[in-house]
């Protein structure tokens, strides 16, 4: 079958008329995959590539000329390193392909994750120079936890040196005997031969590793292991024709039991229209994969529930990006599971209780927007202008299907913080409301107001991260900010039992002040707040002073006694006092109140405590002996480690945050940028007696007359 011509499409939001554009294709149509892998794989390039190859784009652009379909943001070309994930789509064999070229840093996971959730095959992309990276190991887990079909494609096999029998065996013994090729290089990395429906080489197209009659062999005895019947027919009579396996195949990718391996150079082309017949007749449609893991309900109620690859039924579709543009507007990018969506279309985001008019469908290539008629199962589409869409909503057309939710990915806690203050002063909300729009972009940027610190905090996966945040800022919104490391909350607290008096008074002329506070503070449990306990007898301190001792407290613990930190975990008791008659007033006591409770503190052994966080890294096995030392340099504490899959470690270990700055950098040093870690706290501890002398001595306590 002849692909439809492609409509008409112009850059951004605006679009050609949907009468233009092709008509949804059939389910067995469509195929969707994810590039996923570490950074410097070559993705762009090998998206870009394909690209070509289909007709889709009249000549590759390059990363390096900032030209490529995929990274059309002006930091993106800049860097000449993806920061979001592009959706893309090409026509090969009547086929439509819904691809998305993903970035590969581990800064970036909160948009290549997300794109697992909107395609059937997982594809990583491995550099044949670089060989086996964290970042194909945790994304090989990550499709395999979510169920997708998962498929290598080693990348730049022209490389000088360059040895393929090598990284067969890194691969076989990283993921598994079940990677076997379907094709292999051959002419030393100039072309590819395949593997699986010719059963021997051609003449003069040896391969470089192994040969085509083995690698046939095992491709075949893999796929018909997972079907009794063709296991006998191969039995008998040696091998089976690969055209009849189409069936068992698509078991076998589906249950994990074969991990197609291809090989490419997308720079020169090597294997690229290979790639595209695999794709074409070898991956699965959407009725194909496994269905993805949805549920009804929330918390301990939710049951589990899967679409139906039916255009006919109600729509379930999930949103897996949105983009927010400072002059466009916000952007949901959506994957349909169920059923059929057009511009006429009323649509209801999650448990919403009011739908949206579609209005206008988009189909996306890169930064081009083209209007399309229809939308059925597997296809990826986009609505604008739609205020109540967020990452992760599910779009629904009736009004039952509320309530209705994927499985959760498992993102990384964005541990790396950074203070931000604007430079120009009035832009106060203008940067809180620039920044919600950038956190509704991205699951792993968090914001967070710390009011214990007045300070606006963003927290992300990393230095990279957050530069192009603040570059977002200054370009995108022209927003100028002002940044600083965020300041550690330290608290400070009391040992023991002590006694405090203090007399105001002031005399002026006129009226004057007069106020006498006797109290008592007490240790209580870390965690327990404060309480006040007013035991005052005989009208000592009239009741209605009472709660002016109370702010005047309040104020001292706030401001802290001995470090310039908040108090913490303290019981105060009013004991007893004096008044007088004419000259006591509410400042006063606030006074008195303010000035016992720090000099009952100084003689009650305080201490400064600091926050005590739980560490998780991962990083190569090798490196953990120096990894620990550093910890341990750190005065952290190692709780254990654990071997992971692909020659990764886990360290865990509870060390004080004030010894983690700049710790990225640190461990980037120590495992040559393949370590990561996670930082949840744990509790607050006492800090050294050096260390508080010099918190100590850095900070005088400023008494108000």
């Amino acid at each position: 079958m002849s692909s439809p011509a492609l409509g008409g499409s112009v850059s951004g939001v605006a679009a050609s008329s949907a009468a233009s554009a092709p008509a949804t294709s059939p389910v067995s149509h469509l195929r969707t995959l994810a590039l996923v892998g570490p950074a410097a794989a070559g993705k762009t390039t090998l998206a870009e590539a394909l690209l070509v190859q289909a007709g889709m784009v009249g000549a590759a652009g390059s990363v390096e000329r900032g030209s490529t379909t995929s990274d059309f943001d002006p930091i993106e070309r800049r860097m000449q390193h993806s920061l979001h994930t592009s959706v893309l789509h090409l026509d090969h064999q009547g086929l439509r392909i819904h691809l998305l070229d993903t970035p590969g840093s581990a800064d970036c996971l909160g948009q290549s994750l997300p794109a697992l959730e909107a395609v059937e095959t997982a594809a990583i992309v491995i550099n044949a120079t670089s060989g086996i990276e964290p970042m194909a190991v945790r994304m090989m887990a990550w499709a395999a936890e979510r169920q997708l079909d998962r498929m290598l494609i080693v990348n730049r096999i022209d490389a000088p040196g360059f040895n393929a029998a090598a990284l067969l065996a890194q691969i076989q013994a990283t993921f598994g005997r079940e990677c076997l090729p379907l094709n292999l290089p051959a002419n030393g990395g100039r072309e590819v031969v395949d593997c699986w429906f010719a059963p021997e080489a051609t003449p003069g197209h040896e391969a470089d590793v192994s040969s085509v009659a083995a690698a046939h062999r095992a491709l075949v005895e893999q796929v018909v292991e997972v079907d009794s019947a063709f296991v006998e027919r191969y039995l008998e009579e040696g091998d089976v024709d690969a055209r009849e396996l189409h069936a068992p195949l698509e078991q076998a990718l589906r249950e994990g039991h074969l991990i197609p391996v291809v090989f490419v150079s997308a720079k020169v082309g090597t294997g690229v229209s290979a790639l595209l017949d695999v794709i074409a007749q070898l991956l699965p449609d959407p009725s194909e994969g496994n269905l993805p893991d949805f549920f009804k309900g929330e918390g301990s109620a939710a049951r589990p529930m899967h679409a139906r690859v039916d255009p006919d039924a109600h729509v379930l579709a999930q949103v897996f990006k949105v983009t927010i543009d400072p002059y466009v507007g916000k952007l949901g990018i959506f994957r349909i599971h169920q059923g059929t969506v057009t511009p006429s279309s009323q649509l209801y985001v999650g448990d919403g209780r009011k739908p949206f008019k579609v209005g206008h469908l988009f189909r996306l290539q890169g930064k081009t927007h083209t209007e399309i008629p229809s939308a059925g199962p597997g296809d990826i589409v986009a609505v604008a202008k739609v205020d109540e869409i967020a990452f992760d909503a599910v779009l629904h057309d009736a009004a039952e299907d509320d309530h209705i939710h994927l499985k959760p990915l498992p993102f990384p806690v964005p541990v790396h913080g950074l203070a931000l203050k604007p430079r120009r002063h009035g832009d106060e909300q203008r940067l809180s409301e620039v920044l919600a729009k950038l956190a509704a972009e991205d699951p792993c940027l968090r914001v967070e107001h710390v009011a214990s610190t007045h300070e606006t905090v963003v927290y992300g996966l990393g230095e990279l991260h957050l530069r192009v945040l603040l570059e977002r800022l200054r370009e995108g919104y022209r927003v100028e900010v002002e940044t600083a490391p965020p300041r550690i909350a330290y608290r400070e607290t009391i040992t023991t039992t002590a006694q405090a008096q203090y007399r105001h008074k002031k005399q002026s002329g006129g009226a004057g002040q007069f106020g006498e506070v006797h109290l008592q503070v007490e240790p209580l449990a870390r965690g327990a707040g404060f309480e006040f306990v007013d035991v005052v007898k005989g009208g000592a301190i009239p009741g209605q002073f009472i709660p002016a001792v109370e702010k005047g407290v309040r104020l001292a613990m706030e401001a802290g006694v001995v470090s310039g930190h908040p108090v913490v975990d303290v019981r105060v008791t009013v004991l007893d006092g004096k008044h007088h008659s004419v000259d006591s007033k509410e400042i006063a006591f606030v006074t008195a109140g303010r000035k016992a409770f720090i000099l009952a503190m100084r003689e009650a052994q305080p201490v400064v405590l600091e926050p005590v966080v739980d560490v998780e890294i991962s990083a190569p096995e090798a490196m953990i002996g120096d990894i620990t030392g550093d910890l341990a340099a750190r005065r952290g504490e190692v709780r254990s480690t654990t071997p992971q899959l692909g020659g990764l470690a886990s360290v865990k270990a509870r060390v004080p945050l004030s010894e983690l700055s700049g710790y990225q950098l640190r461990l980037n040093a120590l495992t040559r940028g393949e370590g990561s870690y996670t930082l949840a706290l744990s509790h607050h501890d006492a800090v050294p007696l050096g260390v508080q002398a010099e918190m100590v001595k850095g900070w005088q306590l400023r008494d108000e007359d």
